[in-house]
């Protein structure tokens, strides 16, 4: 997988190529994610309310998070999505594939280290990004923890830590590390956040296009997840918009 940087961004990701060595899965977010619940049906139950939750949900996109709820999801105008979470503090909204066997392609596929992994999102901040984390990228668990995942890779950003400026952070069976990406985090601003990992393993960090840090091999073979998700680190609602994700990996044999 090549990073250098060309005219075209998603050439990493062979989102415009036509190559038939990997696996590209594109997310618009048309529909907007909902609670794991809402995708099932009891089919004994003449409930009207719940099969149209049903109709309008994602069916490849769910919702977690603590206090979360469908309708802290929201179709946004400028495209994608909104989530803004509740007014507690540490209330979160994560956007995730449904976990559910064979629901879709984003689970049953395996983001797995050792197949050149690729995953992208465009995200866009809200109108404050005070007392606020945002995290978004390849990992075991939801949580945006650093210490929380033996093996992972993402991009955080959390108020007050690393000059407000968003990290590179991966984890190699256990030991974490965080890389200042350089990039000062902003109120209303759009970010292409992405992660690769190379044949070599190791994790490359774009903030918009441009590589801001690398580490070193993760460990083989493990698969990991893609995770989005906005937390509020005080008593306030807040929020941030997922306009898109693309997630790219090798072909190889089952």
């Amino acid at each position: 997988m090549s990073h250098t940087r060309t005219a075209q961004m998603s050439e990493r990701l062979r989102v415009l190529q036509d190559s038939l060595d990997r696996i590209v899965l594109v997310e618009n977010f048309k529909r907007a994610p909902a609670l794991n619940a809402v995708i099932i049906i009891d089919p004994d139950a003449d409930d009207a309310t719940a099969l149209a939750a049903y109709v309008a949900a994602n069916k490849d996109f769910e919702v977690l998070g603590t206090n979360a709820s469908s309708d802290d999801v929201t179709l946004a105008v400028g495209g994608g999505i909104k989530c803004e979470t509740d007014g507690a503090s540490a209330d979160q909204v994560i956007i995730l594939p449904h976990l559910d066997s064979n629901q879709t392609s984003w689970s049953t596929t395996t983001w797995g280290t050792d197949q050149e992994a690729a995953w992208a999102c465009c995200t866009t901040t809200g109108s404050s990004v005070a007392d606020t984390t945002i995290w978004a990228g390849l990992k075991l668990t939801n949580t945006s923890v650093v210490a929380t995942d033996a093996n992972q890779a993402f991009i955080r950003y959390a108020d007050g830590t690393n000059d407000d400026k968003f990290q590179g952070v991966y984890s190699v069976a256990g030991t974490d590390y965080t890389i200042d990406l350089g990039v000062t985090v902003a109120a209303d601003a759009t970010y292409v956040l992405e992660v690769h990992i190379d044949s070599d393993r190791k994790p490359h960090f774009f903030v918009n296009g441009e590589e801001k840090g690398v580490g070193v091999a993760l460990t083989t073979a493990i698969d990991l997840i893609p995770y989005w998700g906005v937390q509020a680190d005080t008593a306030a609602a807040k929020h941030a918009y997922l306009r898109k994700e693309v997630g790219s990996r090798k072909i190889a044999a089952e």
